[in-house]
């Protein structure tokens, strides 16, 4: 799948991101990267189904509104991983020691649900994530 982000989004302090993920279903756009930085985003019209039928219209419009942009907090490490579980809407991460975090939405702002520390155990892709999303 390719997608095209025509929004240019601030990374604090120029940290460089390591991880991406799009919830395809409501639009969220997770980035995690260097100084355990992890933002989420919104964008209106950023659901698979209207990029795929306004790609073009966005494009010529200047494209799509962001909605919402939150910093979470809870990572010490670079953040490596970051998966969606798009049918409850949560957003489960892990960083490069091992430290996983399940975040929630609730009154439109993001919160940790659970954490698991892995004590030095690493989460090396989506798959490992998964499991906790």
């Amino acid at each position: 799948m390719f997608s095209y982000l025509s929004k240019k989004i601030a990374i604090p302090g120029g940290a460089k991101l390591r991880c991406v993920a799009w919830n395809t279903d409501q639009g969220w756009l997770a980035c995690g990267g260097e100084g355990a930085l992890l933002k989420v985003l919104r964008l209106e019209g950023a659901t698979q189904k209207e990029v795929q039928k306004q790609a073009a219209a966005a494009a010529a419009a200047g494209g799509n509104v962001l909605a919402q942009n939150q910093s979470l907090e809870g990572h010490t490490g670079a953040v490596v991983c970051a998966c969606w579980n798009n049918v409850f809407t949560k957003l489960t991460t892990s960083d490069e020691a091992g430290l996983i975090i399940v975040w929630t939405l609730y009154n439109g702002q993001w919160y940790e649900e659970m954490i698991n520390n892995r004590c030095g155990n690493k989460a090396l892709g989506a798959a490992a994530c998964a499991q906790y999303g």
